[in-house]
């Protein structure tokens, strides 16, 4: 646990809090660690110095796809 944590309190319907008890239960973690997580996420999405940052780690693919954009992009070797 984080030094210095403020408690807060926010409210939700229902439905949107039996979810997001379920999503946390499925990741093993407490509703609060889904909370923080969220927030985390969400702040780190906003623009700052560096916002080309909002994107980093979003993205799927085998980190030598760069090297073969070509047998990526347009499915061949060379153009």
């Amino acid at each position: 646990m984080i030094d210095n944590m403020i408690r807060t309190q926010i409210s939700v319907d229902e439905a949107t809090y039996r979810k997001a008890k379920d999503v946390a239960r499925r990741k093993g973690i407490s509703l609060a660690e889904l909370c923080r997580r969220s927030l985390e996420e969400t702040i780190a999405r906003e623009p700052g110095d560096k916002p080309w940052m909002a994107y980093a780690g979003i993205l799927e693919g085998n980190p030598n796809d760069s090297a073969s954009v070509d047998a990526v992009v347009y499915d061949r070797e060379k153009p």
